[in-house]
C-alpha cells in the first residue's frame, strides 16, 4: 500500500458523519496576501466569494497540517477555500459518499486500483492539468491515473518504498557493515540477534488497512528475487496470485517475520506486528531495542522533533539489497488526484496539485517527496529524501508501483492486508495466498 498514503489516521465511525465532515469543515480562512507572491498564481484565475472545494483522502495530522500549508498561499492568491479531510476510513468510505450523492470535489486516492473502480463517477481534468501531467509526469506516472488508456487522475506525492532503517552509530559500534545482498542480510540478522538485540521492529496496525506495512514487505522480495517481468504479470493477474513464485517470496520475508528470535523488538512477540500501529513501528530502534525497521521514505517524518536522520546521525537508511550486489530495484508508491466535479475552482485546485510549483513548496515543508520532474531535490528536508527524489527522476531506475495498489480493490485494499494480518496471526502461506487468489475478481 502506498502512501504515501499510510500516516496516522483518525477513523469515522459512520458515512453520515463523514458526510458532515466533509460539508463542515472548515478551510484556512483565505489570508491578505501581504507579502506573497501572487504573480505565480496569476495562471489560476481569481475567485469572488471564497467558493469552497473540498478534498477527502487518508493524510492527517501533522502531514495534513502541511497539506494545507502547502496551498494556503494559492488560497489567499485565488480567493479559493480549499477544505479538506483526512480519515482512516477513505478505502473504504469513499465509495459511500459517491455512492450517496455527497462525493468531495477532489479525492487524493493512494491506490490506482481502488480509484480505477470509480471510473463512472469521475470527470475528466482540465487542458492545463493535463499539460501539467506531460510536462512534469514520465509516461508510467501518468499511467496510473489513466483509466482505458484515458487521463483521469493526476500524480501528487510519491515515496520510495524498500528502505531498511537503522542506527549508524549501533552500527558502528558493533562493528555491522550495510548488507549488499539479501543473504547478507539474513546473515547480519543472525549476527544481531547471536549478540543479543532483537534484529527487526514491525507494526502492521493500521485500522482498516491493517496489513498494508505486510504487503510492503512482499512486494520488496517478489521484485528482487523474480524480478519486474514476474512482478508485471503479479500485478494484471497474467500469473496467480498463489504462482510459486509469490510463495517463495512470502516464505522469504516469512524467515524474519515469523521468527520469534528475529521479531519484534521493543514490543512483543510475532503476534505483537499486528497490534503495533505502522507508525510506532521502528520507533524502538531510537532506544537500542531493536536493531532495524523496514518502511518507505514517508516514515522520516515519524521520527520524534529532534532525531537527526543522516548517514552520521541519530537514524539512516539503505535500500533492501537485491539477490546479487548492485542488483537491487525500488517499488515506491504515490497518491494520484482524481476529481467528481468540474467546476472552475475544482479544476484550478487539481492543476496547482498537479503543478511543479505545488511539489517545491510541499516538499519544501518537510518528510516527503514527490516523483514530479520539476521538483528539484536540493528543496527535501533530509539527504535520505533528497536521494530518493534523485532515484525516482532517474531514468534508469528499476521502478515499480506498489503491487498492492495497482491490483483490485477488493484485493489490494482487501484480502491482501486481510490475508496478511491472518498469516502473521498463524496461518501458512500457501493457504494465504490461496485465499487472496480466491477473492480477485472474476472480470
Amino acid at each position: 500500500m502506498s502512501t504515501l498514503h499510510r500516516r496516522l489516521l483518525i477513523p469515522i465511525a459512520a458515512a453520515g458523519v463523514i458526510g458532515m465532515a466533509l460539508t463542515g469543515c472548515v478551510g484556512d480562512a483565505p489570508a491578505d496576501t501581504g507579502d506573497i507572491d501572487c504573480s505565480q498564481y496569476t495562471d489560476y484565475g481569481t475567485f469572488e466569494g471564497s467558493p469552497e472545494v473540498s478534498i477527502y483522502g487518508t493524510i492527517v495530522e501533522v502531514e495534513a497540517d502541511a497539506l494545507n500549508e502547502s496551498w494556503a498561499d494559492f488560497e489567499a492568491c485565488t480567493g479559493i477555500d480549499i477544505v479538506y479531510q483526512g480519515t482512516q476510513e477513505f478505502e473504504a468510505q469513499v465509495r459511500v459518499l459517491v455512492d450517496g450523492g455527497t462525493a468531495p470535489d477532489l479525492a487524493i486516492f493512494p491506490q490506482p486500483g481502488l480509484f480505477q473502480s470509480f471510473s463512472d463517477s469521475l470527470v475528466k481534468p482540465s487542458q492545463a492539468t493535463l499539460d501539467n501531467i506531460s510536462n512534469n509526469w514520465s509516461a508510467d506516472w501518468a499511467g496510473y491515473g489513466q483509466i482505458d488508456g484515458v487521463q483521469y487522475a493526476a500524480p501528487l506525492m510519491a515515496s520510495v518504498k524498500g528502505f531498511v532503517w537503522y542506527s549508524p552509530s549501533f552500527f558502528s559500534d558493533k562493528g555491522y557493515e550495510v548488507p549488499a545482498t539479501i543473504d547478507e542480510l539474513m546473515t547480519l540478522t543472525a549476527k544481531i540477534a547471536a549478540d543479543g538485540t532483537v534484529p527487526w521492529c514491525a507494526g502492521f496496525a493500521s485500522g482498516e488497512a491493517s496489513g498494508w506495512p505486510g504487503t510492503d514487505w512482499v512486494e520488496d522480495f517478489v521484485l528482487r528475487q523474480s524480478g519486474p517481468e514476474v512482478y508485471d504479470q503479479w500485478v494484471s493477474h497474467e500469473i496467480p496470485f498463489n504462482d510459486p513464485r509469490i510463495v517463495e517470496a512470502f516464505d522469504a520475508v516469512g524467515k524474519i517475520l515469523k521468527d520469534p528470535a528475529y521479531v519484534n523488538g521493543g514490543f512483543g512477540d510475532v503476534l505483537s506486528i499486528n497490534d503495533t500501529t505502522f507508525n510506532d513501528g521502528g520507533l524502538p530502534i531510537l532506544d537500542g531495542a531493536c536493531a532495524m525497521h523496514h518502511q518507505a521514505t514517508f516514515y522520516s517524518s515519524f521520527w520524534p522533533e529532534g532525531t537527526t536522520v543522516a548517514p552520521d546521525g541519530d537514524i539512516w537508511a539503505f535500500i533492501l539489497p537485491g539477490v546479487e550486489a548492485g542488483a537491487g530495484a525500488v517499488t515506491g508508491g504515490g497518491e494520484i488526484v482524481a476529481a467528481f466535479s468540474d467546476r472552475p475552482e475544482v479544476q484550478a485546485v487539481q492543476t496547482y496539485l498537479s503543478s511543479a510549483l505545488w511539489a517545491n513548496n510541499r516538499v519544501s515543508l518537510g518528510g516527503v517527496i514527490s516523483a514530479n520532474k520539476g521538483l528539484d531535490p536540493a528543496n527535501a528536508s533530509s539527504e535520505l529524501l533528497s536521494s530518493a527524489i534523485t532515484i525516482l527522476q532517474d531514468p534508469t531506475t528499476t521502478f515499480r508501483f506498489d503491487a498492492s495498489d495497482l491490483m483490485p480493490g477488493a484485493v489490494g485494499a482487501d484480502s491482501f492486508w486481510k490475508g496478511i494480518v491472518a498469516w502473521i496471526g498463524g496461518q501458512d502461506t500457501q493457504t494465504t495466498v490461496d485465499n487472496i487468489e480466491a477473492s480477485w475478481p472474476a472480470s
